[in-house]
């Protein structure tokens, strides 16, 4: 059984898991699925759209499954889909997908901080840390493990790769590509080794992706020249795959580059 305060206001058609805890002047729409052990505290309104996974932890102010903040947007039915033991904080906003069919999505044991937002049709994964106030436009693409600082605004359409980490204050129009550390001018400011240990890449490795790095910003060839210099001239690993299939995909170019 869960523990629903009778102060909530929750639609009858809700669809509530086990062992939830819901607190007075929650609100909550009718096309909501909240899965099991979730917390939800005071002043949350979780809106039309909205499937929830099991043991996230929603605090005080934050509204989930927001009517999507685009133009383009005509009233159809989406969804903003929240996945396993996130933790989200005060006056969190995310938003639902613009279209039929489209998700919003956030992942497992991700952190967003007070005043973070999730707009329409952004995809994260799983274990990224967004600081306060950071504010994630539309349709943008976050791998896994990528740390945001306080206040990094992501521009519409932008990618950022696995284990990257964004300065304080940064704001981008381009891609991010994995494992460096991007400065508050979007630059680049050397590989995140502090995520790369923590996730198992060995100092060899560590240096593997330096040095692809060196090629992608400090060569004069292009984006796509620089990636066969890589598969050439850098030994293989799973993180050099990585790297060399976000700069492959890349449509908006990387920041610095």
């Amino acid at each position: 059984m869960s523990e629903i305060s009778p102060r909530a206001e929750i639609d009858p058609r809700a669809k509530i898991g086990n062992n939830c805890k819901i607190f007075p002047f929650v609100y909550i729409e009718g096309d909501v699925e909240i899965g099991d052990g979730c917390i939800i505290f005071p002043f949350v309104s979780i809106l039309n759209g909205t499937r929830m996974g099991n043991k996230n932890k929603i605090h005080q102010g934050a509204v989930i499954g927001a009517l999507p903040q685009d133009f383009e947007f005509r009233g159809e039915k989406s969804e903003c889909v929240i996945g396993n033991n996130n933790i989200i904080r005060e006056n969190v906003v995310i938003n639902r997908a613009t279209h039929t069919g489209g998700q919003t999505v956030i992942g497992n044991d991700n952190v967003l901080m007070e005043g973070a937002h999730i707009s329409h049709d952004t995809k994260v994964g799983n274990q990224c840390v967004f600081g306060y106030g950071t504010k994630i436009a539309g349709d943008c693409d976050i791998d896994d493990y990528v740390l945001f600082s306080s206040s990094v605004i992501a521009n519409a359409r932008t990618r950022v790769g696995r284990g990257a980490m964004i300065q304080a204050g940064c704001t981008f129009s381009k891609d991010i590509p994995p494992y460096i550390i991007c400065t508050k001018r979007a630059e680049y400011g050397g590989v995140n080794t502090f995520v790369g240990r923590q996730h198992g890449a060995d100092e060899k490795v560590l240096k593997h992706i330096a040095n692809a790095y060196r090629l992608v910003y400090r060569g004069n060839t292009s984006l796509f020249d620089t990636v066969h210099q890589i598969k050439e001239q850098v030994p293989d690993s799973p993180e050099i795959k990585t790297l060399v299939s976000f700069m492959e995909q890349t449509k908006l170019g990387l920041v610095g580059k």
